[in-house]
């Protein structure tokens, strides 16, 4: 209970440093604008996860790291969860995913962009909801499912 407290502090503290405005929550936001801060948080989580792996050469990280952030695999990844996910969850990532995008991935189908793109949605969603524990409870899953987490 005392690491809530602080996180929640935390977030105090960022909102009033940064002077960040209340919004009326993440339902506000185009699905797109989800996406766009969706990609930057899952980048972060698994970034820190191979950090936390431990040293080696960045390049290695680099390789790692984009191999779980591309398109392919975050299409792969909502799919192994799909079915865990709660039908207010599966109506953001839907919206994410049939939003239409004036860019496309360089070296992804236009499918799996179009899924990684929802699922991207779906973070941005949990993160901006402050619906942390959710957010990483269903990457943990993803990455178990996939075969890149050995839960205790």
């Amino acid at each position: 209970m005392e690491e809530k407290l602080m996180t929640k502090e935390f977030e105090e503290y960022v909102r009033e440093t940064l002077q960040l405005k209340k919004t009326a929550g993440a339902g506000m936001y185009s699905p797109l604008v989800l996406a766009y801060i969706g990609d930057a948080v899952y980048e972060l989580i698994i970034r820190t996860r191979i950090v936390n792996e431990g040293n080696c050469p960045v390049n290695q990280m680099h390789r790692k790291s984009s191999s779980l952030v591309k398109a392919a695999a975050q299409a792969e990844l909502i799919h192994l969860i799909m079915e865990d996910l709660t039908p207010e969850e599966q109506a953001v990532y839907k919206r994410g995913r049939n939003a239409k995008s004036a860019t496309a991935a360089k070296n992804a189908t236009i499918q799996d962009y179009r899924t990684a793109t929802g699922f991207e949605a779906l973070v941005g969603y949990l993160y901006l909801n402050g619906e942390k524990e959710r957010l990483i409870e269903l990457v943990g899953l993803a990455l178990e499912k996939k075969g890149e987490l050995k839960r205790k």
